[in-house]
C-alpha cells in the first residue's frame, strides 16, 4: 500500500499517522506538503489532525482551498481511499466529501480523553478486521467536534448503513455520558457513498501500540493495507 499524508500549516498528527502507517503496517508512505498540486500515484490519502490555518473562521474552512485539496478530492472521487481524522473529517466536510458539518462541541469546552467507540459497520476497506459491535477505546481530542446534519442526511447515513463509528459508554450502551460532544446520532465517523472516504473525530493512529494505552486502532489500518495491497495487486 502506497499513502500520502498531507501536511498543512497547523497539523500536528501528521507524524502519528505516518508511523502509524509506517512502523506498524509496512506502507510505503510519505508527506504530501499542502502547497503542492498533486498526491502522486498513492492509494491512500490521510488528512491528518490538528488545527489547520489556526482553525481561523472554522477548522477546515481554510484548508479545503489549499492547492493539493483538487488532486486529494479528484483521487476520491476516482475511488481512491481517502481518511480524514479529526481535523481531516472537518476539511472533508468542508469540501463536500462528506455530508454535514463538525460544530463546536455541545459544552463549548475542548475535550481531550479516552472515548469508547462501537463498530457499526465492519464492511468497508477500514474495518474489515473488526466485527460489527466491536467495542473501541480511542483518544480524541477536539473543540469543534459535534457532528451536524440536517434530519435527511441523518436519515440517509443511517438508512445505507453510512454511520461507521458510533460514541457509546464502556458497556456498548448509547446513553447518558456516552456522547463528549453532541454528535446527532452520537455519530463517531462516517463513510461516503460509494465507501471509499472516512472521516472520523477520534484518533485511531494514536491506538496502534501498547505503550500509548490501546491497540483498538491497528485494525483500521491493518484493514486499509490488506484491501488496499489487494486492489492494487488485482
Amino acid at each position: 500500500m502506497k499513502a500520502a499524508v498531507i501536511t498543512f500549516p497547523g497539523s500536528n498528527c501528521d507524524y502519528d499517522c505516518f508511523h502509524a502507517l509506517r512502523d506498524q503496517v509496512g506502507a510505503d508512505v510519505g508527506y504530501v506538503w499542502h502547497r503542492e498540486q498533486e498526491v502522486g500515484d498513492v492509494d491512500l490519502v490521510v488528512l491528518p489532525g490538528g488545527f489547520s490555518y489556526g482553525d481561523y473562521l472554522r477548522p477546515g474552512a481554510i484548508a479545503r482551498f489549499s492547492p493539493i485539496m483538487e488532486s486529494v478530492v479528484a483521487h476520491a472521487r476516482r475511488g481512491g481511499a481517502v481518511l480524514g481524522i479529526c481535523n481531516g473529517f472537518q476539511i472533508l466536510c468542508e469540501v463536500g466529501l462528506l455530508p454535514g458539518a463538525l460544530l463546536r462541541n455541545e459544552s463549548l469546552r475542548f475535550v481531550s480523553r479516552h472515548v469508547w467507540l462501537r463498530v457499526e459497520n465492519a464492511r468497508t476497506i477500514y474495518t474489515s478486521r473488526y466485527n460489527k459491535a466491536d467495542l473501541l477505546r480511542i483518544h480524541l481530542a477536539h473543540g469543534d467536534g459535534k457532528y451536524h446534519a440536517d434530519p435527511e442526511t441523518l436519515a440517509r447515513l443511517e438508512g445505507d448503513d453510512r454511520i461507521v463509528f458510533r460514541y457509546v459508554n464502556r458497556d456498548g450502551t448509547v446513553g447518558p455520558g456516552s456522547n463528549p460532544n453532541g454528535s446527532a446520532h452520537n455519530i463517531a465517523g462516517i463513510v461516503n457513498e460509494a465507501g471509499n472516504v472516512l472521516g472520523m473525530m477520534p484518533h485511531p493512529e494514536r491506538a496502534v501500540d501498547p505503550v500509548l494505552g490501546s491497540e483498538h486502532g491497528l485494525p483500521l489500518f491493518l484493514s486499509l493495507s490488506e484491501n488496499l495491497s489487494t486492489a492494487g495487486a488485482a
